[in-house]
């Protein structure tokens, strides 16, 4: 990779910040026959439930301050094309046992707490091939007016997702360098950070509502910044945004100029009935 291709490609890296998770592989077959036995996808999806458990503490520690009144859930969401995301199912995979996790019909789910499968060194795993689909932390806070979000819960979102290692990256060129950002304490505070977001709909566009001061988000905040990434068609593969990259957009979440209450606006393009860009 010559000088100025990594230049490009670190910023990325940053967005997808996060080396895949590989949990401790289960035991097809089992002595015990009191044992449960999981029947799972050959080379699935998997994450850490321990540094899931963190992102869901972190949450509880954080929410009063940026997003109170707000709850978690996790909401699945597809990395290549032709991923079927109906009917999956989810599980806490250990040694010894399974908890099966309830999917809801917004593809969002939550995760029970458990001293056994936090022991044993559990993953949570859908029934996914790997680098098919991904899922991300999701804030609310109900009561907002429809199409909206709020800059706080976003703000949340951002360090839970990074402390659960959510953020899927398979670069593997890059790797290391997306790992040790992903690590970082506060990356979610420093300015111009790029970390990707996804709306319901393809996007069109995206407002800052505070008060009576609006600000539309420029063209290279939104679309995992394809308007400035010459690389982004070749390093898509690697990206959770693959097939959501209609979708994407990067707020200023350092930017205390904005407060938590302020109001992210989505304009979608069904909206306007234009075709998104590819």
């Amino acid at each position: 990779m010559n000088p100025s291709t990594l230049q490009r490609a670190i910023p990325f890296a940053l967005i997808l910040a996060c080396a895949p998770v590989h949990a401790q592989q289960k035991s097809a077959a089992d002595p015990d026959p009191g044992a449960v036995t999981v029947t799972a996808t050959r080379n699935p999806v998997e994450k850490s439930y321990r540094k899931i458990l963190r992102g869901m503490d972190l949450f509880e520690e954080q929410k009063r301050t940026l997003a109170p009144g707000s709850a978690l859930r996790f909401r699945l969401l597809p990395r290549q094309p032709g991923t079927n995301m109906d009917g999956i199912t989810v599980q806490i995979v250990a040694d010894t046992f399974a908890l099966p996790v309830t999917v809801d019909a917004d593809r969002t789910f939550t995760l029970e707490r458990s001293q056994e499968a936090l022991d044993e060194n559990a993953a949570v795993m859908p029934n996914r091939k790997a680098s098919s689909m991904t899922w991300r932390a999701e804030i609310r806070t109900p009561g907002l007016p429809p199409g909206t979000r709020r800059l706080g819960d976003l703000r949340l979102e951002c360090r839970v997702g990074l402390e659960a290692g959510l953020v899927s990256n398979s670069l593997p060129v890059l790797g290391r360098i997306a790992d040790l950002i992903a690590g970082m304490i506060g990356y979610c505070d420093l300015d111009d950070t790029q970390y990707l977001f996804f709306s319901e709909r393809p996007l069109f566009g995206v407002t800052l509502v505070a008060g009576g001061r609006r600000e539309a988000l420029s063209i290279d905040k939104l679309y995992a910044g394809a308007s400035y990434d010459t690389n982004l068609k070749s390093d898509l593969p690697y990206c959770d945004c693959q097939v959501l990259v209609d979708r994407t957009y990067f707020l200023p979440l350092a930017d205390r100029t904005w407060p938590d209450d302020t109001l992210v606006e989505y304009e979608y393009m069904d909206d306007r009935n234009v075709a998104a860009p590819r």
